[in-house]
């Protein structure tokens, strides 16, 4: 589902974030990324979704090779992802609704429907009946929540996480934690980066170890 084969990125100024990084993630996997800061994790993950480009070597996503995927075909790419930043980046100017609302919108998704899985997401994160809400109005893992909710409204079959538990604390971290593990419980093949790695523990996830941007332990 994904694959990555001897990926190298490196940035201008000659800064190598990744080099010669290979592996491959199951369908249906909790896999869990870890690695000092700087590492290269967050680099890993926008190779995904194409945010990043690779140097070198190829990343494969359900087969196709999202490397070299045209720009305007990157759309239709991220349809299939849930991406969620260890910033919310949130829209503070529009309601917790509107927020997750916005990944159908662009799509162009039929109006009913998308309410529906608005409705459906907030619920799934435990936000049910505060879509009227402003976010700034809402605590810090009811931010990161409704960061989920939007990266899940499009019922994406890959839900990516860059850290998203880091700026919590461990009651809400451990909440964050339990929602991702609930997904992949559900099916959908979780890719999660985190500097606590007990937080997914009694899982026993696989884990990938990034050290400079080297992957120096898979288990």
């Amino acid at each position: 589902m994904i694959v990555f084969e001897e990926v190298a990125k490196r940035y201008a100024g000659g800064y190598t974030a990744l080099a010669g990084v290979s592996f491959e993630i199951r369908h249906g996997e909790l896999v869990v990324l870890s690695g000092h800061s700087g590492a290269g994790k967050s680099t890993l993950l926008k190779l995904i979704p194409a945010i990043e480009r690779p140097t070198a070597g190829t990343v494969r996503i359900n087969g196709q090779d999202v490397s070299r995927l045209p720009k305007r075909a990157v759309p239709y790419l991220r349809r299939n992802l849930g991406l969620v930043l260890q910033e919310s980046r949130l829209l503070f100017d529009r309601s917790v609704f509107d927020n997750v609302m916005l990944p159908l919108a662009i799509t162009g998704h039929p109006p009913g429907d998308a309410t529906k899985r608005v409705a459906a997401a907030l619920d799934k994160v435990g936000l049910s009946g505060r879509g009227k809400e402003m976010p700034i109005g809402l605590s810090g893992g009811e931010q990161q929540r409704v960061a989920i909710a939007r990266a899940i409204v499009n019922r994406p079959s890959i839900l990516i996480a860059d850290e998203p538990t880091a700026h919590l604390d461990p009651d809400s971290a451990a909440e964050i934690a339990a929602l991702f593990k609930s997904f992949n419980r559900a099916g959908v093949t979780v890719l999660v980066s985190t500097h606590d790695a007990s937080l997914f523990a009694e899982s026993q996830p696989r884990r990938l170890t990034l050290a400079k941007g080297l992957l120096t332990e898979t288990v």
